[in-house]
């Protein structure tokens, strides 16, 4: 798979959760360092003014692998909602992939895919 197959899959997952209406706009980018190596980036802003800001340094030379991620969710006013990402801390946490939770927790978590965390902002708009 070369990173522009990738990114047209993202592309794919946004459209999708785009027909909710609850997007309302969305920007994805690429930065290749090779055809199968690179910085998958995106913004998407919703009805209610939270915006979602992500980061992928994504490997597909052999299998898709993401060697680094941010998922960044914020309200209107810029306050956490959560984030998902496998950066270091220090002190180091005792678990690479985790998630920042509005109330300061830190807690291990699978590393989500795109679709998983739409799915979680789109759950606030639930009644």
């Amino acid at each position: 798979m070369l990173l522009s197959e990738y990114q047209a899959q993202l592309a794919t997952v946004i459209d999708h959760f785009a027909h909710t209406d609850l997007i309302v706009s969305s920007q994805l980018s690429i930065d290749a360092r090779t055809p199968k190596m690179g910085i998958v980036s995106g913004a998407l802003e919703f009805v209610d003014g939270a915006r979602l800001e992500f980061n992928e340094y994504i490997d597909l030379r052999f299998r898709p692998e993401r060697l680094n991620y941010v998922y960044h969710c914020q309200d209107i006013d810029s306050h956490l909602i959560f984030r998902y990402d496998n950066a270091a801390h220090k002190p180091a946490l005792p678990f690479t992939c985790h998630k920042h939770t509005a109330k300061g927790e830190v807690n291990a978590a699978d590393p989500p895919e795109l679709s998983d965390v739409l799915d979680e902002i789109m759950e606030r708009f639930s009644p």
